[in-house]
């Protein structure tokens, strides 16, 4: 027995390779899904097992009593595809195999676009959870391409692009491609997302505004303040340092100021999702303009008193605590009830507030550190520069002993 997992491209045989197409007519038993086979030409008369799952398809090619059996999968095998799956188990089995691609989707619309795909961010939303802005904060500026289907279409995806504020993001929409009523459509995210594709549609995001890629610890000065506080830079680096943020976590700060420590986290997880809590108005305006002003856009802003707004949150895999309102205790009991192993890290500058913070992370069985930061920074005078000493910073972090 000698098996082979073959790509059917985009639908139509046109987008089939020349070695796909004989490896089907040698074929003495073709495996796959029904509408599949029932796509292929009147001349593949051989058996057909419909199947889709991987262990049903192993079970249908030990069964078929086939010499050459050929499994078929739609687009690219190398492109979210089944054969990721199947492969294993005929490796595990010693079965004789060989994969022939074919061509996919993401070529098929680079071709007609006339535009190269190799620099693209390639997400497929089929079937699956998928977090448009996330591939495009990952992207850092590249476009990004996505298979549709399942509960999310290119409208979908498009609505939340618009809700996370990149309603004027150029998309294309590229519908039935290889077929005859084959479309290829580009507009604002904002008027797509309120429109009807059909079933087999795939969608190009243009690639977002966004900072280039830093250690942490931007220039205070880069950030918009007015007179809201703000953790200053180097704090801001040791918070970041003491988080250690993935890029994939879900992050939250709470009493996030003018959101300087949320940008920071945001850019440092570009794929997972920033919310930043803050109670005042002023600050919350400020928090807007910094978001879209350093273009991170998987931060959302959380407009009231913690710890009454932060049930409907996400559990965090990191919380920064840099104001609480009075409310440290019941915002740590908040945040390990929603995740016991949540990293904390709390600021504080009065010694009653330190004393609090290591009372709250130590009375929830917490293993507590202390850092103090003291900075100094250059002040000219004359032909001299002076040193001029900010306020000393505790940071205090909690994490499971």
């Amino acid at each position: 027995m000698f098996v082979t997992l073959v790509g059917l491209g985009c639908g139509t045989t046109d987008t089939m390779t020349a070695e796909g197409q004989r490896a089907i007519l040698e074929a003495d038993c073709l495996l796959g899904a029904g509408r599949l086979l029932e796509a292929l030409p009147a001349s593949c008369s051989q058996a057909r097992v419909s199947a889709t799952k991987p262990g049903d398809l192993l079970e249908g090619i030990l069964s078929s009593g086939a010499e050459r059996p050929c499994v078929v999968y739609s687009g690219d095998t190398g492109f979210y595809s089944g054969t990721r799956s199947l492969l294993p188990l005929l490796e595990e089995r010693s079965i004789p195999h060989k994969v022939l691609p074919g061509v996919s989707s993401v070529q098929l619309l680079s071709a007609r676009l006339g535009r190269p795909w190799q620099d693209w961010v390639l997400r497929s939303a089929h079937g699956v959870r998928c977090d448009p802005v996330a591939a495009l904060m990952e992207g850092a500026g590249r476009p990004a391409f996505f298979l549709t289907g399942g509960t999310l279409g290119p409208a979908d995806l498009c609505r939340k692009l618009t809700e996370a504020g990149l309603g004027e993001l150029t998309v294309t929409v590229g519908e039935y491609l290889s077929y005859p009523q084959e479309t290829i459509r580009s507009g604002r995210a904002a008027d797509f997302s309120g429109l009807a594709f059909a079933p087999l549609s795939v969608l190009l995001c243009e690639g977002i505004k966004a900072p280039p890629r830093r250690a942490p610890g931007f220039p205070d000065e880069a950030f918009l303040r007015d007179k809201v506080p703000m953790t200053k830079q180097e704090v801001r680096a040791a918070v970041l340092g003491k988080l250690a943020p993935a890029p994939t976590d879900v992050l939250w700060d709470v009493g996030a100021g003018t959101g300087s420590v949320s940008v920071e986290l945001a850019l440092a997880a570009p794929a997972g999702h920033v919310w930043a809590v803050e109670r005042h108005a002023d600050a919350c305006a400020l928090i807007r303009r910094n978001r879209e002003k350093f273009g991170a856009w998987n931060l959302t802003l959380v407009e009231g008193t913690a710890p009454d707004v932060l049930a409907d949150l996400p559990a965090p895999d990191g919380v920064f605590l840099g104001g609480s309102g009075g409310n440290l205790a019941a915002i740590v009991d908040a945040v390990l009830a929603k995740n016991p192993a949540a990293r904390i890290c709390i600021s504080a500058i009065a010694l009653e507030s330190l004393a609090s913070a290591v009372a709250a992370l130590t009375d929830c069985g917490l293993s507590v550190e202390v850092s103090q930061i003291s900075v100094s920074r250059t002040k000219k005078a004359g032909s001299l520069h002076l040193l001029t000493a900010n306020n000393p910073v505790f940071l205090i972090t909690g994490v499971q002993p």
